[in-house]
């Protein structure tokens, strides 16, 4: 009997694939769940497996394209014997005490749904080799994602067999790993002798953990020229925050003087592979720039009510919540108000169809060692002020800490982003889809104005509204940005909610 092998579903809008490589070839006896070939869409690069052991018939060439749901190949199941069937199973032998017994089952540990609009992950980094002996629920590996990295736990007691390697890319529900089940696995490992404790300890010695190689990596420092504080010299995350890229370490007094010196001065550079979150913020970006038509609306707000009423209150505010007054809290609630005022600029577009929130879930973009982030705050509209600045504190130090959840960075309706706590005094915010509109902070200035007809000298903002004009009308922009403006130059409203 002949087994049709057909391409399977890799992603989401990709309609065909091609046969990269045959790892098997036509006639082999091949085994269940042996990887027989690789297949390459527009996205990643898999692997596929035979469903059957029996001898392989190859339909499709190395370099074919082929639709999904097509066969490429087929397994004829009675052509197998017996005894290559039976090859892969070891001659029984009694086994040392120290290595675990192999029951026969294995475990495929498959890429899982990580989150909304996600469709495929890259392996970041194993932390086990191949062949190690793993646990149940032991992280194995770390996995990156365009929003997040999170860690892939075993799903079996075992012995790990490797099929992604490192930095590899693959579609979500594609073969990560195997686990070759075990029997009588022993509880604790027995203890090392002196020359394996020597040798873990040089292993540990200026080798950094994941999260500090990431960092190491992001900044182009080489782990060699870095010192360890962690265990048998182990370079930690906080030691790779804590190092200096090449060009801010002093040079050394030899090298200021070089022998030769050419009139145009040092011409060096470097390439650096983009990050998988740099990637998808890229064709994110562009996507927006293509697909909306985006527009800005500006206006400036005169800061000093706000200013006097935090320098008023910001101790006694301290005291008894536990946390500072800052601006993001006035303005959160604005915005709040006022899209409760202008719906459009709190939906979203689905088809033909527009989605209106009656709920605020307004995303806060913090900038982190790996890029930009923005995380939701959840019916904001609800919160009170101290309720919003616990839960900015909350989100940004999970964002620098790299711990934020998939869940914590999807379905807001409205963003605000602050360039001015890096310095910047205008700009035009770039729209996070599938939201239609995105507020954009500043620096506060003190400028000339005009009161009542003297000129006064005021600290001044200037706010920037990014919208998608095919939901959102200027008058609506305009309008919303005006409310915005009204209750921060009058916060007594946003306590009365008027």
């Amino acid at each position: 009997m002949a087994i049709s092998v057909k391409v399977p579903p890799v992603g989401e809008s990709i309609t065909e694939v091609t046969i990269a490589n045959w790892i098997r070839q036509n006639g082999d006896t091949v085994r269940m769940d042996e990887v027989i070939a690789e297949l390459e869409s527009e996205k990643a690069t898999f692997e596929l497996t035979a469903p059957a052991a029996g001898k392989l018939i190859v339909k499709k060439q190395k370099g074919d394209s082929v639709p999904i749901g097509e066969v490429v190949c087929e397994i004829e199941e009675g052509a197998v014997t017996a005894a290559a069937v039976a090859t892969p199973q070891p001659a029984p032998a009694p086994a040392p005490a120290s290595k675990p017994a192999v029951s026969g089952g294995t475990k495929e540990m498959k890429v899982p749904a990580v989150g909304e609009s996600i469709t495929e992950v890259t392996i970041s980094h194993w932390l086990k080799k191949d062949g190690d002996l793993v646990r149940l629920d032991e992280v194995i590996a770390e996995v990156e994602s365009e929003k997040a990295t999170f860690e892939l736990p075993a799903e079996a007691t075992g012995i790990l067999r490797i099929v992604a390697q490192e930095k590899s890319t693959l579609p979500i529900g594609g073969l990560i790993c195997k686990i070759e089940i075990t029997e009588n696995a022993p509880e604790a490992k027995p203890a090392p002798s002196a020359a394996s404790a020597t040798q873990s300890a040089d292993y540990a010695k200026g080798h950094p953990s994941p999260a500090a190689a990431k960092i190491l990596d992001e900044k182009g420092i080489s782990a060699a020229a870095v010192s360890g504080t962690g265990p048998g010299g182990r370079i930690t995350k906080e030691d790779a925050a804590k190092a200096q890229t090449p060009a801010a370490k002093p040079a050394a007094p030899a090298a200021a003087a070089p022998v030769v010196r050419t009139a145009t001065g040092a011409r060096e550079k470097r390439a650096e592979k983009m990050t998988s979150l740099r990637k998808t913020i890229s064709k994110r970006l562009v996507s927006v720039k293509n697909e909306t038509a985006m527009l800005t609306t500006f206006n400036e707000v005169d800061m000093k009510p706000v200013m006097d009423l935090r320098s008023k209150y910001k101790d006694k505010f301290k005291e008894k919540y536990g946390v500072g007054l800052g601006f993001m809290s006035f303005f959160t609630k604005a915005v709040c108000i006022a899209l409760k005022e202008w719906p459009a600029v709190n939906a979203q577009l689905n088809g033909d169809e527009i989605i209106y929130h009656d709920y605020c879930d307004v995303s806060i973009a913090v900038s982190t060692p790996r890029g930009l982030v923005v995380p939701v705050i959840r019916n904001a509209e609800l919160l009170s002020f101290d309720q919003i600045e616990a839960e900015v504190g909350r989100l940004a130090a999970r964002g620098r800490d790299g711990k934020l959840s998939i869940e914590e960075m999807t379905g807001g309706t409205f963003s605000i982003t602050n360039g001015g706590v890096f310095g910047s005094m205008l700009s035009t915010p770039i729209l996070n889809p599938p939201q239609s509109a995105i507020l954009g902070m500043h620096n506060i200035v003190e400028r000339a104005v005009v009161k009542d007809g003297q000129i006064v000298i005021r600290p001044v903002m200037y706010l920037a509204l990014s919208y998608d004009h095919r939901i959102v009308d200027g008058r609506e922009s305009v309008s919303f940005l005006v409310r915005v403006k009204e209750l921060l130059e009058d916060p007594g409203r946003l306590i009365l909610g008027i």
